[in-house]
C-alpha cells in the first residue's frame, strides 16, 4: 500500500452523533468530505458470526453485563450491534477499511470479507494486537495485507511485523518520529498511527509519511 497522501480513517466511525461501531456511525464518517475509510473492530459471536463490536462485553456501550461471544448475531443486532457482513454492504467498496480482529473470530470472517471486498481484499487491511490471529488469516488468505497493532515501534516490534509476514504496523501515534518511522520503513514496513483527535497531530504524522492515520473529532474533520 502507497498512497499519494496519508488516508484519515474513522476510528469506530463518527461517534459525535452516534454510537461508536455502528451502522450509523459509520454512516456518519462517510459523509464527512475528508474521510477516507474506517477502522473498526471485529469479533465473534455465539453463532461464529463476525460482529463489529470493540469491548469483550456490552457494558460501556450498550450498558448490559453479558460478553459478546455468549449472544448470537442476531440478538446481537437487536441491541445494535452490526454484522461485519453488513458493515461491509453500508461502506461499499470505495473507502478503506482497516479491519481490527479481537483474537481470532475464526474462518467466517474470511469468508465474510472475501464476499464483500472480493478474494484480493480490495482496499482493505487486517490488523491486530493479537500474533495468532494474524497468523490464522495468514494460513487462510496468505496474500492479504495484515497490519501487526502495537504500542511501540521499536526494534521488537519490526522484527515481530516481519516474523508474521506482515505488510505494516499501525502504532500508538505517541510513539512515533522521524527515527522510529524510518526504522520501520527501511526494514519494508508501511507505518499507520493510532487514534488522533488534533488536525496538527495528523498533520505532523502525515509528514512523516504515514500510509493512514485513525482519528476522531475535529481530526476527522480535515
Amino acid at each position: 500500500m502507497s498512497p499519494t497522501r496519508t488516508l484519515r480513517l474513522a476510528h469506530r466511525g463518527d461517534w459525535r452523533g452516534a454510537t461508536e461501531n455502528t451502522l450509523p456511525a459509520f454512516q456518519a464518517a462517510l459523509a464527512v468530505p475528508a474521510c477516507d475509510g474506517l477502522e473498526f473492530d471485529v469479533r465473534a459471536a455465539a453463532d461464529g458470526v463476525p460482529v463489529v463490536c470493540h469491548d469483550e462485553t456490552l457494558a460501556r456501550v450498550q450498558g448490559r453485563p453479558e460478553r459478546v461471544d455468549a449472544l448470537r448475531s442476531d440478538a446481537l443486532l437487536d441491541l445494535g450491534v452490526p454484522t461485519l457482513e453488513e458493515v461491509l454492504r453500508a461502506a461499499g467498496r470505495r473507502p478503506f477499511l482497516d479491519v481490527e480482529l479481537k483474537g481470532d473470530p475464526g474462518p467466517a470472517v474470511v469468508e465474510v470479507l472475501a464476499a464483500g471486498r472480493g478474494p484480493e481484499l480490495h482496499n482493505a487491511v487486517v490488523s491486530s494486537f493479537d500474533h495468532a490471529a494474524l497468523e490464522a488469516v495468514a494460513r487462510r488468505a496468505p496474500t492479504w495485507p495484515r497490519w501487526l497493532n502495537t504500542f511501540a515501534l521499536d526494534d521488537r516490534a519490526v522484527n515481530a511485523a516481519l516474523a508474521l509476514g506482515c505488510r505494516g504496523v499501525s502504532v500508538e501515534w505517541r510513539a512515533l518520529d522521524a527515527v522510529s518511522v524510518g526504522r520501520a520503513r527501511f526494514a519494508g514496513l508501511d507505518v499507520a498511527a493510532w487514534t488522533v483527535r488534533r488536525r496538527s497531530t495528523f498533520d505532523r504524522l502525515a509528514r512523516l509519511g504515514l500510509v493512514a492515520v485513525c482519528v476522531e473529532g475535529a481530526a476527522l474533520d480535515g
